[in-house]
């Protein structure tokens, strides 16, 4: 892989933006058919991907790219990477998935608005219409239904569904702020090992047995929603703007949903298939605006 950072097209970064967010939709897919506890699941996801890659690197003869210190930005999005995945593991345990999922899937819409203060990525009227019209699909997705049961537990799941929101909210932004000479594998390597290790000791503490056929879908996970996703998703972050990211991250729940019905049996009804179309229809608008070139500031004669 050779990522040239040289063209000013950014098509290649939209893909593998959209490529990205597909691929973290897996993940739960995958959960299902290893049969395994989340925090397991996770753990092996994120290790797994960092051996991957690792021989990636060392095939490659990119082993160098290692040998540095990768950046406390690096260090920091490890971590908040593991916090994401346990606090909407805990989020679920105490409220239901579609309160967990509507609350953590403002983030994209907190990274946008907070990169419009932090790093002057200006939001403009266009930007800010995408941004609200991808979060009406999503509204649509989830039937416009945020229901709270009776007691206290809903209130700590949706404390628990607002934490991983802030951790993946920094995830995006912290991958905006690591220094440029920082390269994607490096950056990625890190942010993977850096997450396993805040995984492993509620790996450890499940004490699971893993059959041969597990260990196989394990090996999935490290791969596809482990190595390609995260990997696709940094060298994204360090080329386009927050508010097109995010935009495309709503790609996510759509193959949630799609692999759901389409292995699972969980039929769509028309107006959640009417969201995953606003979604898409406002990914593929904000890529075109991205494409679209500057205009050349008029010269004084």
């Amino acid at each position: 892989m050779n990522f040239d950072k040289s063209t000013n097209s950014t098509a290649p970064y939209l893909v593998l933006a959209a490529l990205s967010a597909v691929f973290m939709g897996t993940i739960g897919t995958i959960a299902v058919y290893a049969n395994l506890s989340s925090e397991t699941v996770t753990f092996f996801r994120l290790f797994l991907g960092g051996l991957i890659m690792l021989g990636y690197l060392a095939i490659d003869k990119k082993l160098a790219f290692l040998n540095c210190w990768p950046s406390w930005q690096v260090i920091i999005n490890g971590g908040l990477l593991a916090g994401f995945i346990v606090f909407y593991i805990q989020a679920m345990s105490y409220t239901s998935m579609v309160n967990a999922i509507m609350t953590i899937y403002l983030a994209p819409v907190v990274a946008s608005i907070s990169a419009h203060f932090l790093f002057s990525e200006r939001l403009n009227t266009q930007s800010v219409g995408l941004i609200l019209l991808a979060l009406l699909g999503f509204a649509m997705m989830m039937e416009f239904k945020l229901e709270f049961g009776t007691g206290s537990e809903d209130a700590l799941g949706m404390l628990y569904a607002v934490l991983a929101m802030v951790c993946y909210s920094g995830f995006i932004l912290i991958n905006r702020s690591i220094p440029a000479h920082v390269h994607v594998f490096t950056r990625s390597w890190y942010q993977l090992m850096v997450g396993a290790a805040c995984m492993l000791p509620f790996m450890l503490a499940q004490n699971e047995s893993i059959a041969l056929t597990q260990w196989a879908w394990l090996a999935i996970a490290g791969l596809i929603p482990g190595f390609l996703a995260i990997l696709f998703a940094v060298i994204a972050l360090r080329e386009l703007p927050s508010a097109t990211f995010g935009t495309l991250s709503y790609l996510e729940p759509i193959t949630v949903v799609s692999l759901a019905w389409l292995l699972f049996g969980q039929a769509l009804s028309p107006l959640q298939l009417a969201g995953c179309m606003v979604i898409m229809a406002s990914g593929v608008m904000q890529a075109i605006a991205t494409q679209k070139p500057q205009s050349k500031p008029i010269e004084a004669s």
